[in-house]
C-alpha cells in the first residue's frame, strides 16, 4: 500500500514538473513571439524600442485569462459560461447592477448637462444613453481595471482563439503609450484589454476618441467630459440615427410567430402594429416611428420580455455585439431620464444551460438546414428563431429558446 501511494506522489510530482517545463517552453516562445513578430510591426508603426522595452518589461503569459489556446493545442467550446452576457437572460437585469447604474446616472446626468448636452447637439446620440454605456462600463469611472493591458494582449495576442485580432490590438496599445495619450499607470485594461472609462479597445481609441472639455487632449481615463464625448462620437460614427429611439417593450399575441425575431426580418412599426404588437404601456407608438422600420426582438424567447427595436438598438450592439447589453443599455437610459420601471413580463426560468449543450443542439439545426449563426453554443437570435422553426415543423409550441430537453429530441 505504502508502495503505491509512493508511486502515486511520484507520478503526480513528475507530472507538475513536466507541466511546469512545458509552460517554461511556451513561455519562452511567447518572449521570440514579442521580438520576432509584435515589435517589426510596432516599429513600422512608429514606436520605439523604449517604448516597446518599458512595455514588456517583467510581462509573462497571464495563464487565467479565457479562451486561451496554447501551442499544440485545440481550441474546445467552454464548458462554463464565462460572459453574463451569454447566462440566463434574466441575471444580466440584477437589481443591483440596475438601480446602481441608475442612481448614479442620474447624479451624472445633472453634473455633466452641459458636457451631456453638447455631445447630443453635436452627434444626435441622447445623453441618457451615453451615460448608461458609461454606467456599466466602468460604473462611471468608479470601478478598478486591474489587469496590465500588455500582459493580456500579449497572451491573448499570443495563445487566444482570436490571435490575430489581439495582436492588432496590442501594436494599438504601444501606439498609444508611444504618443504618450496616458500615463503609464493609467493603462490597465479589462481580462479582454479595453481601456479607461467607456472601455475602448486600443484600436477604437485610436479612432474614436474625442476631446470633451477643450484642452487639446482626448483623456479617457481622467477626463469625465472627454469620456461623454468619446462614447457619444463612437455611437455616432457607428450609424446612430438622431431622433430615433432604441426600442420599446412590446405584447406579442400568440399570432406572431417568435420566428419572425431578427434584423434581417424589419418591417415598418405600422405594420407590426397591424399585426396585434402593442407596447406594454398602453400608449401608441410614437407617430414618428411609425414609418420608420422596427424588428423584433426575443432575448428569452417566449419566456420573457418581448420588445421593438429600431436601427440604434443594433448601433449599441456595435459597442457589445451582446442583445441583452443592448437591451441593459437602453432600459437604464430610460429609467434614468424618464424614471421607468422594471420590465412588464417578467424573465422565465430559462438559461443555464452548458455552452456545449448548446453547441450540439445548434449543430444538429445545422444537419437539418438551418442558420443557426455558427455552433458557438451561444443563443442568439439566430439559434433562437432556428429552435422556434424546428418546434414549429416538428408539431410543437414554439417557444424559441434552448432547453435541456430539446439535446435528446434533436439528436435521437
Amino acid at each position: 500500500m505504502f508502495r503505491a501511494i509512493f508511486i502515486f506522489a511520484t507520478l503526480v510530482v513528475l507530472s507538475g514538473s513536466a507541466f511546469a517545463q512545458d509552460r517554461a517552453s511556451v513561455e519562452r516562445q511567447f518572449q521570440g513571439w514579442l521580438k520576432q513578430t509584435v515589435w517589426p510591426q510596432a516599429k513600422a508603426k512608429g514606436v520605439s524600442r523604449r517604448t516597446f522595452d518599458n512595455a514588456f518589461k517583467g510581462v509573462t503569459l497571464n495563464w487565467k485569462l479565457p479562451d486561451l489556446v496554447p501551442p499544440g493545442t485545440q481550441p474546445q467550446t467552454p464548458k462554463r459560461q464565462r460572459q453574463a452576457e451569454f447566462g440566463s437572460p434574466g441575471k444580466y437585469f440584477n437589481r443591483g447592477s440596475i438601480d446602481g447604474a441608475t442612481s448614479v446616472g442620474r447624479q451624472m446626468m445633472q453634473r455633466h448637462a452641459s458636457a451631456l448636452a453638447k455631445v447630443e447637439q453635436d452627434t444626435g446620440v441622447p445623453g441618457r444613453i451615453i451615460l448608461a454605456i458609461w454606467g456599466r462600463e466602468s460604473g462611471y469611472g468608479r470601478v478598478s481595471i486591474p489587469h496590465d493591458v500588455f500582459q493580456v494582449l500579449g497572451t491573448k495576442g499570443f495563445m487566444s482563439t482570436r490571435a490575430d485580432y489581439f495582436t492588432k490590438e496590442l501594436v494599438a496599445a504601444l501606439m498609444i503609450a508611444q504618443a504618450g495619450h496616458a500615463p503609464e499607470s493609467a493603462m490597465k485594461s479589462s481580462w479582454a484589454g479595453a481601456l479607461g472609462q467607456p472601455q475602448f479597445m486600443p484600436t477604437n481609441f485610436l479612432e474614436y476618441a474625442a476631446d470633451g472639455d477643450g484642452d487639446g487632449r482626448a483623456d479617457i481615463w481622467g477626463s469625465e467630459a472627454d469620456t461623454i464625448a468619446s462614447i457619444g462620437t463612437y455611437l455616432d460614427r457607428h450609424g446612430w440615427v438622431s431622433g430615433r429611439d432604441w426600442g420599446f417593450e412590446v405584447t406579442v399575441p400568440s399570432s406572431v410567430s417568435c420566428t419572425l425575431e431578427g434584423p434581417d426580418q424589419g418591417q415598418s412599426i405600422a405594420k407590426w402594429e397591424k399585426m396585434g404588437i402593442t407596447r406594454v404601456s398602453g400608449r401608441p407608438f410614437p407617430k414618428h416611428e411609425l414609418k420608420g422600420e422596427g424588428y423584433l426582438l426575443m432575448p428569452a424567447g417566449r419566456s420573457g420580455p418581448a420588445f421593438i427595436v429600431t436601427p440604434n438598438f443594433y448601433v449599441l450592439k456595435e459597442y457589445n455585439k451582446s442583445d441583452l447589453y443592448a437591451l441593459f443599455v437602453g432600459h437604464v437610459g430610460d429609467r434614468i431620464q424618464y424614471g421607468v420601471g422594471d420590465f412588464s413580463a417578467r424573465w422565465g426560468a430559462v438559461g443555464g444551460l452548458y455552452r456545449s449543450d448548446v453547441a450540439v443542439m445548434q449543430r444538429a439545426l445545422e444537419g437539418q438546414g438551418h442558420d443557426v449563426g455558427g455552433a458557438d453554443g451561444l443563443p442568439g437570435f439566430k439559434t433562437r428563431r432556428s429552435i422556434g422553426r424546428w418546434q414549429e415543423g416538428t408539431g410543437r409550441a414554439a417557444t424559441c429558446f434552448p432547453e435541456a430537453s430539446m439535446k435528446s429530441a434533436l439528436t435521437p
